[in-house]
């Protein structure tokens, strides 16, 4: 993109809040107490939305998984990363409207909005994983974003750290900026149009 995007787009896990590890050990014990069979499991699923996950368990296991679930995120506390409210007050100051594509809940997000009330003001728009019937990589979550936003996909930046998340702003026809908070830069960096490390690199990007 030779100029300033018409919006950004944003994942939540791994990008605006520092959660990937606590998922990533949560999903390794589940699995290990209600094997699927898939190696690398946490991995495996990382931005898949949650009723695709809960079919990789068998039937009779999905309730008391779904319960382990409610208690996991009722407890847990959401780290903000530290550059995440810059780079969108930056956006703010700019007139970049900012996007949250998520595949959470929105039991989750008013979770995530009680621990950081102010935090939803960011955001011209949000997209949970409720609100689609196709989770990434289908592009849905990003057209949609789009389209309340009245931008064209092709001129939006989608911020991600997931290769589900990365092949679903790809196919949105975004550009996408790939964060290896969660998975190896090796992994990401073939697919993603740009890499950083994180999304204080990604600021750095965005102000130069």
């Amino acid at each position: 993109m030779n100029k300033t995007p018409d919006a950004i787009l944003f994942d939540l896990d791994g990008v605006l809040i520092d959660s990937e590890g606590l998922y990533t050990a949560f999903w390794d014990k589940t699995e290990k107490l209600f094997p699927t069979g898939i190696p690398d499991f946490a991995r495996h699923i990382k931005g898949t939305n949650l009723d695709s996950i809960m079919k990789l368990f068998k039937p009779e296991e999905r309730d008391e998984i779904m319960s382990r679930i409610l208690d996991f995120d009722s407890n847990l506390v959401y780290p903000v990363f530290e550059s995440a409210e810059e780079m969108l007050t930056l956006l703010a100051e700019r007139s970049i409207p900012a996007a949250m594509v998520t595949s959470s809940n929105p039991e989750k997000m008013e979770q995530l909005f009680r621990q950081y009330p102010h935090f939803r003001n960011h955001f011209a728009t949000i997209v949970n994983g409720s609100m689609v019937s196709r989770g990434k990589p289908d592009p849905e979550g990003y057209l949609l974003a789009a389209e309340r936003l009245g931008v064209k996909p092709e001129r939006c930046v989608v911020v991600e750290d997931s290769l589900q998340g990365i092949r679903a702003g790809r196919a949105a026809g975004c550009e996408v900026w790939g964060l290896y908070t969660t998975l190896p830069r090796t992994v990401i960096e073939p697919e993603a149009t740009f890499v950083f490390a994180n999304i204080s690199e990604a600021l750095e990007q965005l102000r130069s």
